[in-house]
C-alpha cells in the first residue's frame, strides 16, 4: 500500500526514460535510489507503529493504545462493532503481516474507526474472529431463512474481465496518461521532441484521420490500465456464507482485502448496472447494510458484494445473499410510470442540451465564430444523445412489492434496482415540485438506517404512490393520509 505508489512512479519515469532512447543504467540510476528510500521509510515506520501499538479484548470492551507524536487510548463497546477488514499490500504478505481496520459505522470522520497496523496475519484473523464473535446466525438480517446452508454464494471468473474496459473509467486514464506524458516530457525539457517523434508517425495523413486514430490510442491504453486495476483490485474474488451468521468477500491480486458483515445489519442489496456495462448485459451487486460507512477516507468498494458479472448471476447473487430461494426481489416484475414521467426527463434533457448550447453560442458571437461551428456541431450529437438517454431513463423506472421486500429502480447512466427489507423502512418523506403537481407525479423516499438512508420511488403517480408507500409499511403512512376527524364542538357557555 505504501510501496506500490512509488513504484508505479519508477516504473513511468524509467519507461519514459527508455522511449526517449536513454540507456536501462541511466533510467534506473534515477529511479531506483528513491524508490529504495520509499521502501526502507515504509518499513521503518511500520515497525515504529507496530511497537508504539497495544489492544487488548475484554468482554465489553476493545482497547487501543496507538500513536507517535499523539498518543491516543481508545475503547470501543464490542456491540458497536460493524467491521473488522483486512488489507495486505505486497510488501505486507512477505512479512506475513495484514494492517486491520475496525469500524462503528459512525459518521464522525476517523472517530468512527480503528487502524492496526501491521499485525501478523493469524493475529489479524484472530482478532477479527473475536471482534465479531457476537454476530448470530439466523439474527435479523435472515429473518425467516433459518437453516439456509453457508457456503460459497459466488467464485472468481475470468469471463468477468471483458466487462472492465466498458466503464467510465477507460476514457478518463486514456486521457491522464496522454497528459502525464505531456507533463514529463515538459519536466525535462523534451517536449518539442515528443510532438515531432509522434507527428512523424503519421506523415501527411489527414487531421481527421490522425484525430481518430489517437482518439482510438487512447481508448486502448485507458482499456489497458483499466483492466490492470480491475484485475488488481478484484482478482481472486471470493463471497462466502460463514456459520457466524457472516457475509465475507476475500478479493485482490497484490494487495489483498478481507471484508465482513455481519447478515444482521443487512437490509437488502443494490443491483447497480453501468451504462456501458448494461449494454453487455452487466451488473454489480452491492450491499444495503447498516454500519458500512465510516469515514471520509474509506470511500472504497466496502458494500461490494459482487463486481460487475452476468446480469443472470448478478440477480442469483442477491437472491442467495437475501436467503431468497426463489426468483431474486431485483428481477421482479415492476410497474411502470405514467408518461408524464417521460415528458419530466425529456424537458430536464433538452433543456440541459439547449443551456450548453447558448453558452456556446453567446460566446461565440462575443469571442469567435469557431465557437458557433462547436455549437451547431455538438447539438447535432448531444441532442439524439439526451433524448436517447431520457427515454431510457423512462424506461428504467420502476417499483413493486414482494412479499418482504420495496423494490424500486430508476436511473440510466447509472441504473439501480434496490431491495429493501419492508421491516427496515423507518419513515417516509414525500416530495412533490411545482411542476411534479401540475403532472400528477410524487417522489417517494423510504428513509432506513442503511446505506445511502433513503431509496426513492421517483416520478410515480401520485394515488399510486402513496398507496404504495402506505401497502409497504402498513400503519406507518396513513395518519398523513386520512383526514383526522374533527373534534365535537363544545356546548356554548351560559
Amino acid at each position: 500500500m505504501y510501496t506500490l505508489g512509488p513504484a508505479g512512479g519508477a516504473a513511468l519515469v524509467t519507461g519514459y526514460w527508455l522511449a526517449v532512447g536513454n540507456g536501462l543504467g541511466f533510467a534506473l540510476a534515477w529511479v531506483l535510489p528513491p524508490l529504495a528510500l520509499a521502501v526502507v521509510a515504509g518499513a521503518v515506520s511500520g515497525e515504529w507503529m507496530r511497537r508504539v501499538t497495544r489492544f487488548r479484548v475484554d468482554p465489553e470492551r476493545f482497547h487501543v493504545h496507538t500513536g507517535v507524536v499523539v498518543r491516543k487510548r481508545l475503547a470501543l463497546r464490542r456491540e458497536r462493532i460493524r467491521s473488522v477488514d483486512l488489507t495486505a499490500d505486497p510488501v505486507l504478505r512477505v512479512l506475513g503481516t495484514a494492517t486491520v481496520r475496525v469500524g462503528t459505522g459512525e459518521q464522525a470522520g476517523t472517530e468512527g474507526s480503528v487502524t492496526l497496523w501491521p499485525l501478523r496475519r493469524a493475529d489479524a484473523e484472530a482478532l477479527r474472529a473475536t471482534l465479531l464473535a457476537h454476530a448470530a446466525p439466523g439474527g435479523d438480517g435472515a429473518d425467516g431463512a433459518e437453516g439456509a446452508d453457508d457456503g460459497a454464494l459466488a467464485r472468481f471468473d475470468r469471463r468477468w474481465i471483458r466487462f472492465a474496459p466498458l466503464s467510465f473509467l477507460t476514457p478518463a486514464l486514456g486521457a491522464a496518461a496522454a497528459g502525464g506524458l505531456i507533463q514529463v516530457s515538459e519536466w525535462f525539457g523534451l517536449q518539442e521532441e515528443l510532438f515531432e517523434t509522434i507527428g512523424s508517425w503519421f506523415g501527411l495523413a489527414p487531421a481527421v484521420l490522425v484525430a481518430a486514430l489517437m482518439f482510438v490510442g487512447l481508448f486502448v491504453v485507458g482499456g489497458v490500465a483499466t483492466v490492470a486495476l480491475w484485475v488488481e483490485y478484484w482478482w481472486n474474488h471470493t463471497l462466502d456464507r460463514q456459520a457466524d451468521g457472516t457475509l465475507h468477500v476475500r478479493r485482490g491480486l497484490l494487495t489483498t482485502r478481507s471484508i465482513t458483515l455481519e447478515e444482521s445489519r443487512l437490509r437488502g442489496v443494490e443491483l447497480v448496472e453501468p451504462l456501458t456495462a448494461r449494454l453487455a448485459g452487466g451488473a454489480r451487486v452491492d450491499a444495503v447494510a447498516t454500519g458500512l460507512a465510516t469515514s471520509e477516507e474509506d470511500k472504497t468498494d466496502s458494500k461490494t458484494l459482487l463486481p460487475v458479472a452476468p446480469k443472470e448471476l448478478a440477480d442469483r447473487v442477491a437472491a442467495d445473499v437475501l436467503r431468497e430461494p426463489g426468483a431474486s426481489p431485483t428481477a421482479a416484475p415492476l410497474t411502470g410510470h405514467p408518461l408524464a414521467a417521460r415528458g419530466r426527463r425529456l424537458r430536464w434533457a433538452l433543456a440541459t442540451v439547449l443551456v450548453t448550447e447558448a453558452v456556446l453560442v453567446v460566446l461565440g458571437l462575443l469571442l469567435t465564430p469557431v465557437l458557433l461551428h462547436i455549437a451547431w456541431g455538438s447539438a447535432v450529437v448531444l441532442v439524439p444523445l439526451a433524448t436517447v438517454l431520457a427515454l431510457d431513463a423512462y424506461r428504467s423506472l420502476g417499483h413493486a412489492l414482494t412479499e418482504r421486500y420495496l423494490v424500486a429502480r430508476s436511473g440510466t447512466v447509472r441504473r439501480a434496482t434496490v431491495a429493501l427489507q419492508r421491516r427496515g423502512i423507518v419513515g417516509w418523506t414525500v416530495k412533490q415540485s411545482v411542476f411534479q403537481r401540475r403532472a400528477g407525479l410524487v417522489t417517494v423516499l423510504a428513509t432506513t438506517a442503511a446505506g445511502t438512508g433513503a431509496y426513492a420511488v421517483r416520478d410515480a403517480a401520485e394515488a399510486e404512490g402513496l398507496a404504495f408507500a402506505d401497502a409497504a409499511v402498513p400503519g406507518l403512512l396513513r395518519p398523513f393520509l386520512e383526514p383526522v376527524s374533527a373534534p365535537a364542538p363544545r356546548p356554548p357557555g351560559r
